[in-house]
């Protein structure tokens, strides 16, 4: 073979980042890494967070800053990577490579529409464009990821996470670039836009012999999407081959691990026949709470299941429900011109949330599933009272929020606490992860400075994070994802809330540190008598942690039912659109 035919190559990779430590020291975050991708080809790049997966990335696309340390060659059609000038690199960043990344809003501007982004980029690669050429190029792309012209005037901050993402992705393909490096482009998107952006990005590898670098923890779509893998561990790869012959018979023991804890959370109850998605938990887990529980004659709480045969949910109708949702509605009207508004006779309403009713009962662990766009994060904000409704009630412990002043709502959020998605985002960067923890015992005026701090250090060792001590002098950008997201869970609990609401908590976590935090979460559960509020796109760990699930579509929720049933018999034509969307794991090793 031939250098010609080979699109991308690297060799012997080494990155490392400035250190405190002696300048004789090295620490490399990759660590002599080796491959080469073919036109059309797609190679998926999976590990735990921390292991390199980013950092090669970046580096390839030389993006790390000018201080870090690199060594080694990576080569574009031949072509030195390392040695282009500026001009060449800004034609290679985009034209030649695109890179997506995980977070949308690194590559999108707050203060530019998105059609501005469109055009600006286009203009900047392909100045022999007229407006009307680029315009119509950009919707072309947008509506590629279901982004609908309607929304060309809008700003970043009018979309939801997933449709941002979906923004970042139309924008590197807008320049139809010969590599695409994604990173964790997908991890924000339920799994039926995921399907449909990888669907879409693995049609134009193949039309266009467009090369796809996949960087993702998530083993199962790599296993359906790329048809070579390499896995990293501590800097270096440790395992690479056919996708099928990796996922079937991996041969590193941290490729196995891999799998063990990806299959945990896609655990399926063999009894229930293929294709047919039992109940939730693995054995090595059941095993584990049984464990941990004094009384094994004694039902199973809320989503705390130790069998895949015999969990029944248990009869609430004797009970008051903690949450009652009732008819609730949040419709926001897009904003237009007088004369738009004369000439058009599109509706333009969005009804985020329409007429929703719901109840959630103490101790019960309540799944909202549904795509990104769907109304998800709206509702759990609206039920916050983060913004007021347009119609309907939200009842917590018998009382209609709705109707309390602002200052009441405060004293009522004590009792009602969120865990988000991006755990990073909502710790301030400026403060000691002991002053992050204890500020919401400061806001709610619960605890002097000294009863402030005995009860973080004691929440911390709840969570896991010892020695308790230097936890809680670190800042946020010294811990890990994980360990990010087990201090605002520390955060949430802190005040003693009764619901807790988590949004997309686990969607940036490897399945690894995934299970880790699900298991201490269904732990604090119990110890805390909680309830839980769980939203998240991605259907395998909401089958894993949750005793019922409701769907969430355009609005409105569409099906409601225990965990197995929903999972077993699906009703409704859009749970089964999402189920047959999933990418699953055990399917690929079958």
């Amino acid at each position: 073979m031939t250098n010609q035919q080979i699109l991308f190559n690297v060799e012997n990779l080494r990155v490392s980042y400035r250190s405190r430590k002696s300048s004789s020291e090295s620490n490399w975050a990759v660590d002599g890494v080796s491959f080469t991708l073919q036109p059309g080809e797609r190679l998926g790049l999976v590990g735990e967070s921390g292991c390199g997966k980013s950092t090669l990335g970046r580096a390839a696309m030389r993006l790390l800053p000018p201080e870090t340390r690199i060594e080694g060659r990576v080569t574009f059609l031949g072509e030195s990577v390392f040695d282009l000038d500026a001009a060449q690199l800004r034609r290679f960043r985009g034209e030649a490579v695109a890179l997506i990344f995980q977070d949308p809003m690194t590559r999108l501007d707050p203060l530019m529409t998105i059609g501005d982004h469109c055009i600006e980029t286009l203009k900047a690669h392909k100045p022999e464009l007229s407006q009307r050429q680029a315009k119509d190029k950009a919707i072309e792309t947008l509506e590629a990821v279901k982004i609908p012209a309607s929304r060309w005037a809008q700003y970043p901050h009018e979309f939801s996470g997933g449709m941002r993402q979906r923004v970042a992705i139309a924008l590197a393909l807008l320049l139809s670039p010969k590599l695409i490096v994604a990173d964790e482009p997908t991890t924000s998107l339920d799994v039926t836009v995921s399907a449909q952006i990888l669907q879409e990005l693995t049609r134009l590898c193949r039309e266009r012999d467009m090369a796809l670098l996949l960087i993702s923890h998530d083993l199962a779509m790599v296993g359906e999407y790329c048809s070579r893998m390499a896995v990293m561990y501590g800097g270096k790869i440790v395992e690479t081959g056919s996708t099928e012959a990796i996922v079937k018979h991996p041969q590193h023991e941290y490729t196995r691990s891999l799998l063990e804890a990806a299959l945990h959370i896609q655990a399926v109850d063999e009894s229930s026949g293929a294709g047919e998605q039992g109940s939730v938990v693995g054995a090595g887990f059941t095993e584990k709470l049984s464990t941990q529980t004094d009384n094994v004659n004694k039902p199973a709480p809320f989503g705390e299941q130790r069998s895949n045969t015999n969990y029944q949910l248990p009869i609430t109708n004797y009970q008051s429900p903690i949450l009652h949702v009732k008819d609730l509605k949040q419709h926001y009207t897009l904003e237009s011109g007088f004369i738009e508004q004369l000439l058009s006779r599109e509706n333009r309403t969005i009804k985020a949330v329409d007429g929703i009713n719901l109840e959630l009962y103490p101790g019960e662990i309540l799944g909202l599933v549904g795509e990104s766009g769907c109304g998800k994060s709206t509702l759990s904000r609206t039920i916050l009272q983060l913004i007021r409704p347009t119609a309907g009630k939200v009842e917590f412990l018998g009382q209609d929020l709705t109707a309390l002043s602002r200052q009441s709502m405060q004293q009522q959020r004590r009792q009602i606490q969120m865990v988000f998605q991006d755990p990073h985002a909502c710790l301030n960067p400026r403060m000691t992860v002991g002053q992050s923890i204890a500020d919401p015992l400061f806001i709610h005026k619960l605890a002097n400075p000294t009863e402030a701090k005995q009860q973080v250090l004691q929440m911390l060792e709840r969570v896991g994070l010892m020695p308790v001590e230097e936890y809680y002098n670190r800042y946020p950008s010294d811990l890990s994802g994980g360990q990010q997201q087990r201090v605002a869970i520390a955060r949430a609990l802190i005040t003693r809330p009764k619901l807790v609401i988590c949004d997309e908590p686990v969607s940036m976590l490897d399945a690894s540190v995934q299970t880790q935090v699900l298991e201490l979460m269904l732990e604090l559960k119990r110890d805390f008598d909680l309830t839980y509020l769980f939203i998240t796109h991605d259907l395998w760990v909401a089958r894993f942690f949750c005793s019922r699930i409701a769907v969430m579509n355009s609005g409105q929720i569409v099906e409601i039912g225990a965990t197995q049933e929903v999972f077993s018999h699906p009703k409704h034509p859009y749970t089964q659109t999402l189920l047959g969307a999933a990418p699953l794991l055990a399917r690929s090793r079958s």
